[in-house]
């Protein structure tokens, strides 16, 4: 298909993608159209930026007629409150000329809110997993009118540990429902989840797992410790034309709290931060700011820039490297979206040289190292986690397996002896044979009387 006039949709959905500026579909969207208009069920493998929300919203729309019934018809289910937000947005504007309603739902805010909107009715909500499952197990939301279940960006909800609420939602939908999934990666454990609960599933896919995107430049610098990098990326931020619009990915909320508090001193007026500990006010407004354009640097953990889709970044930095491969894939689909050139760098210690070399070889792409700038001051601080732990010559940690020495003796009769829970307790033990509580002594003697 070359463009979306060769689509079978209504002139609502038409106008909509006129007025979006919409002429070609993506490839995954021109795969999953046909696929999903047939009700088969579905999974879709597509890398990060190539339009799976619209790929999936589009033919759901098409079949979603209008309806004055309180309980949803479509469930889309998301790992994290920003992608929610980002999803209710999209399906809006996708949906700007019916009467589609559409419901977001997630954690961070007072429950009630989300009872009393399921309570006025919506066609589409979009949920993360957690809420969700709160929300059906109190009875705010009946899924018994679930036609349509949709879960995005199914492997970061598995990494995240979501499974046990997932397989909880799929016993309480209808059996007859379409199941639509979307993943950036193809994971053993995301094979398993399909062959446990769904039949007949139609794997749509557009890329190999693991496959760079050709227009994303990857280098990578070989950096001693912690300061050192940051020492490095204040180097390179400085050049404002270049790094123009920068997503810095750490490994944890800890690193990422501490890399923002020492780029604070250099760019503090144009630095951002996201994580799981900050309020949803805070994370909305950071990133509004950073999609805007009014920060130009936007430090953010793994689990909170997942899924986001955020514009014309020109860099992503990895500042720590992924422990897992497909991690990494997921980082610099940040950038090169929507057949825009980006460029991704990865700053790794040798500690951290394992990883390099395992995202490599998913790749099978050797990424070209860049020499560090003769400038950049190599820093001899260190973070608790790089010192070495120091132990006690004389008091050294015990370890499992080792062998006493020759001062060690076994202890005598009277320290071997051990708490056996009170005079009083052992007396009644052996006097009747099993342990009886104090309020049973009465009792006990009544019935050795008769």
């Amino acid at each position: 298909m070359q463009s979306f006039e060769d689509f079978k949709i209504n002139n609502q959905l038409r106008n909509a993608i006129e007025d979006l500026g919409y002429v070609k579909p993506t490839p995954i969207q021109a795969k999953a159209f046909s696929v999903i208009m047939s009700g088969k069920d579905v999974i879709g493998i597509a890398q990060t930026g190539t339009g799976k929300t619209f790929a999936y919203m589009l033919p759901i729309l098409q079949n979603l007629t209008f309806s004055k019934q309180v309980n949803p018809r479509v469930l889309v289910v998301v790992p994290t409150r920003e992608l929610v937000l980002q999803v209710v947005e999209e399906i809006e504007k996708f949906g700007k000329y019916s009467t589609i309603r559409v419901l977001g739902v997630y954690g961070g805010i007072n429950m009630n809110r989300h009872k009393d909107a399921l309570a006025e009715g919506a066609d589409i909500v979009v949920a993360t997993p957690g809420r969700l499952y709160d929300l059906v197990l109190c009875k705010a939301m009946q899924l018994k009118s679930i036609k349509k279940l949709v879960i995005d960006e199914v492997d970061v909800m598995l990494d995240l540990g979501f499974r046990f609420q997932l397989t909880n939602i799929f016993d309480l939908l209808p059996e007859r429902r379409q199941n639509i999934m979307f993943s950036a990666t193809m994971t053993n454990e995301i094979e398993a989840l399909i062959n446990d609960f769904f039949k007949g599933t139609q794997k749509v896919s557009v890329a190999l797992s693991g496959t760079p995107l050709d227009n994303i430049s990857q280098h990578c610098y070989a950096v001693p410790n912690f300061y050192t990098k940051v020492n490095l990326l204040v180097h390179l931020l400085q050049d404002t034309e270049v790094f123009n619009k920068v997503l810095v990915f750490v490994s944890n909320k800890r690193r990422a709290d501490l890399l923002f508090a020492e780029l604070e001193d250099f760019y503090s007026e144009e630095i951002c931060l996201i994580h799981s500990n900050k309020t949803q006010n805070y994370r909305i407004r950071s990133i509004r700011q950073f999609d805007e354009g009014k920060n130009r640097i936007l430090v953010t953990t793994d689990v909170m820039a997942r899924g986001l889709d955020l514009d014309k970044i020109s860099h992503v930095i990895n500042f720590d490297t992924p422990t897992f491969p497909e991690n990494y894939m997921h980082r610099i689909g940040r950038t090169g979206r929507a057949e825009e050139e980006g460029t991704s760098l990865l700053l790794y210690t040798e500690k951290e040289k394992d990883d390099k070399e395992a995202i490599e070889a998913l790749m099978e792409f050797k990424i070209p190292e860049e020499n560090m700038p003769a400038s950049i001051e190599i820093s001899k601080k260190l973070t608790s986690e790089e010192q070495p732990k120091i132990v006690e010559i004389n008091n050294p940690t015990k370890r499992a397996g080792d062998v006493p020495g020759e001062s060690f003796h076994e202890k005598s009769d009277k320290n071997k002896q051990t708490n056996q829970g009170g005079s009083y307790k052992r007396i009644i033990t052996k006097k009747y044979k099993k342990a009886k509580t104090r309020g049973d002594k009465n009792y006990n003697k009544r019935n050795k009387r008769k």
